[in-house]
């Protein structure tokens, strides 16, 4: 590996190959890529600003029919003990999370076998009447709309956004590849249904992110595919506006007996995913999966967004993991870490500019 190279190409801002990208994965070590990532993020932000979003995930159903090997945190429509929130509790925690400063909703479900499309809509749109942003529905649950209404999905989507739907978050992604896909997901949307939805989002006007689940049963090929994959779509849509990598948290889950990635593992992912993703400008860091001081030592390996306070998160807590930030811990961690912390909407613009 000529690393001097790889590293003129990176700091003039030129763009990597696959082949450059897997010299890096397997011969570099992590100071190596830290110095790669961070030269990518200063060029992009020299202003030294960290991001967060203050917003609430809410899981508006459990129940689910997609049955993910991966997820500790879904029931199966006739397993008991499966929710649905009513519009009632859904107005308690959107009432609170105004309180707290919150400017969006990150709405995301199971599958539901028995809610059409109408219902989504109306949830919308009674969201959108206390006065806050929709960041709603990842491409699986856009691609179940589309099956359980008879729709095609450049209709469900136009029909969301009439509802209110600001924008769509990356999740569902899990790596991009079919044959991984079909392993641990086989009722999830494919790898190529995925990126149409977010063809189609960008298309219609709606503002994006992209996410990557790894640390499961995916190989370091398959990775490099995801990541080309949005790669690719950024080229020809600019829809994307931030990459979260996050690493999967296996206990209580079928795939309880893969190890889980340390930090020094997820430092490297963070670090190729900015390098390699030249088209991106926001990285965020995972602080509810590796926890606070990886978070913080994440803002030198390429991040440059701290993500959100999480009010509220359901999914990776099943899997036994409960980190726990706010905004106050969060402002604090970035300051601390040499860099100004800023409150912004989903689309980067700051709340207080």
């Amino acid at each position: 590996m000529d690393f001097d190279k790889i590293y003129g190409k990176v700091a003039a801002g030129e763009r990597i190959t696959d082949k450059e990208y897997l010299e890096l994965e397997k011969q570099a070590d992590l100071l190596q890529l830290g110095i790669l990532a961070d030269a990518v993020r200063v060029r992009k932000h020299p202003e030294k600003t960290v991001t967060y979003v203050i917003d609430r995930n809410i899981n508006y159903t459990d129940v689910c029919i997609s049955a993910c090997q991966f997820c500790a945190f879904f029931k199966s429509p006739e397993e008991s003990g499966g929710y649905l929130l009513s519009f009632d509790e859904l107005a308690g925690k959107i009432d609170e999370t105004i309180e707290l400063g919150g400017t969006q909703i990150l709405l995301q479900g199971g599958l539901h076998p028995d809610k059409s499309l109408d219902y989504y809509e109306e949830m919308v749109r009674f969201i959108r009447s206390k006065k806050i942003n929709v960041h709603g529905f990842s491409p699986p649950e856009i691609c179940h709309f589309a099956t359980i209404s008879g729709l095609d999905i450049k209709t469900v989507i136009g029909r969301l956004i009439q509802a209110g739907l600001n924008s769509i978050p990356g999740g569902g992604a899990e790596i991009l590849s079919d044959r991984v896909r079909q392993q641990i997901a086989p009722r999830k949307c494919s790898a190529g249904e995925w990126i149409e939805v977010m063809r189609e989002a960008h298309n219609q006007g709606l503002r994006t992110t992209a996410t990557m689940m790894f640390g499961h049963i995916e190989t370091g090929d398959e990775r490099l595919e995801h990541l080309r994959r949005l790669r690719e779509l950024q080229d020809q849509t600019g829809g994307f506006t931030a990459f979260i990598p996050w690493p999967f948290q296996p206990d209580n889950t079928v795939l309880d007996s893969v190890r889980k990635t340390s930090g020094h593992d997820y430092l490297k992912v963070l670090s190729l995913s900015r390098i390699y993703l030249d088209n991106f400008d926001n990285i965020q860091a995972s602080w509810v999966t590796q926890g606070p001081k990886i978070a913080q030592l994440s803002l030198f390996f390429g991040a440059n967004d701290f993500g959100s306070t999480m009010i509220e998160e359901n999914v990776v807590a099943a899997a036994g993991v409960s980190f726990r930030l706010s905004e106050q811990e969060i402002r604090r961690l970035v300051s601390d870490a040499g860099f100004t912390p800023a409150q912004r909407y989903m689309d980067y613009s700051l709340v207080n500019p």
